[in-house]
């Protein structure tokens, strides 16, 4: 990772621009990814209400810090396109452009006259992305949520234990949301430079959080029977693979799910007869799972540090955010970075996660101040001052 403040982009996606106007979380993490991939993203936020990821989290210095996590490398300018004259500048913008992200629900780009199927005769190239939660059809189209929502239609949420409970993090947001709309950009992309024909992406949160159970899709399909919440495979029944308390009252993740690993692990801890003793089946999982909660309980984070550095023995600390942002191993990949902005001092950032040997994740411009490139890109798109001041006083900028 290099950090080269306002630098030509050399990623994979130099050249292709993106217009994006999506708000929050899902869609702005995806056009993130897409900027640091090298692409020219364009922030559209409203002149007079910006994204609420503006207003939460503050720091000690004021900086928006939800914000800055999710908008770096990207333009920013103000279009308020409830107004008729904003579309021209709207469609002036997608002359040139190859992918819209929208975050609206299903059909809030329609209501401002804007949709798919006034776009597309427009813009027969265009790459037009929507993510929302339930998708463009089906019994749900108009029903508002959030995370929780997803995760509950999906199934993903009845697999947190029993009773269910929320995961503590989106992530039918990310994993459903932003991930997923990425995957669908990049192929839609190659499909065009194939065939120079555009499309709609229609990524539905729910669908894709579906996804994250294909394991169990494929149990139910063999036995019809539902997965036990809090009880099966995955989900704390294996003794070999399932969460642990310390003496000290924290915990460890033992994911040594082969029986090599599990052995590995058994033998650093000095309890290679366990499973000679107590062979791994039904009838001895209660036991099995009972003797490895007394020995983690008489434990120490310390004493079990020879095991954590054990490269085969698959057992973790579980690291709370702090220990995280810390970690040597996270610094080492450029997943964790300090960066000193001009205006709010030191602010955390995570990396890039796509790592490219010849495209390099460049750290090329800091998240912009609401409509920080408004001028500078309306006049580019050939609207003169005299223009942009009439658009200023008629609030549409």
């Amino acid at each position: 990772m290099s950090q080269n403040q306002n630098q030509p982009s050399k990623g994979p996606l130099a050249g292709v621009k993106v217009v994006d106007l999506s708000l929050l979380l899902p869609g702005p993490l995806c056009s993130q990814h897409l900027a640091d991939m090298g692409a020219e993203v364009i922030k559209i936020e409203n002149p007079r209400a910006y994204d609420g990821s503006r207003a939460m989290f503050k720091g000690k210095t004021g900086y928006p810090a939800l914000y800055m996590m999710l908008n770096r490398n990207k333009k920013a300018i103000t279009l308020n396109l409830k107004r008729e004259q904003a579309k021209d500048i709207l469609f002036k913008l997608l002359e040139d452009a190859d992918i819209l992200l929208e975050g609206f629900r299903p059909d809030g780009m329609d209501k401002m006259g804007i949709g798919y199927d006034v776009l597309k005769e427009k813009f027969p190239k265009l790459i037009y992305c929507g993510i929302s939660g339930y998708g463009i059809s089906g019994k749900y189209v108009d029903f508002a949520g959030h995370d929780l929502n997803y995760l509950a239609i999906s199934g993903v949420l009845d697999q947190t234990g029993n009773p269910p409970r929320p995961a503590g993090f989106q992530m039918a947001d990310v994993g459903g949301g932003t991930l997923t709309a990425l995957s669908a950009i990049l192929a839609a992309l190659y499909y065009r430079e194939k065939t120079g024909k555009g499309q709609r992406i229609d990524i539905s949160m729910t669908d894709a959080s579906l996804q994250f159970l294909s394991l169990y899709g494929g149990i139910l399909s063999s036995s019809e029977k539902s997965p036990e919440a809090g009880n099966d495979i995955l989900s704390g029944k294996l003794p070999n693979y399932n969460v642990y308390e310390t003496k000290e009252g924290r915990y460890v993740a033992l994911g040594a799910l082969e029986d090599m690993f599990f052995q590995t692990f058994l033998r650093a801890a000095g309890m290679e007869n366990l499973t000679k003793d107590h062979p791994m089946n039904e009838e001895n999982i209660p036991l099995i799972k009972q003797k490895l909660t007394d020995y983690f309980k008489s434990k120490t984070y310390s004493d079990l540090q020879p095991i954590f550095d054990n490269t085969d023995a698959c057992l973790s600390p579980i690291l709370n955010m702090k220990e995280v942002s810390e970690d040597p191993h996270m610094k080492d990949r450029g997943m964790v970075i300090e960066r000193n902005h001009p205006k709010y001092g030191p602010i955390l950032q995570f990396g890039s996660p796509f790592h490219f040997s010849e495209t390099p994740f460049v750290y090329r411009n800091d998240p912009p101040e609401h409509g920080e490139h408004t001028e500078e890109i309306l006049a580019g798109l050939g609207f003169p001052k005299d223009k942009i001041a009439e658009f200023k006083k008629d609030r549409l900028i």
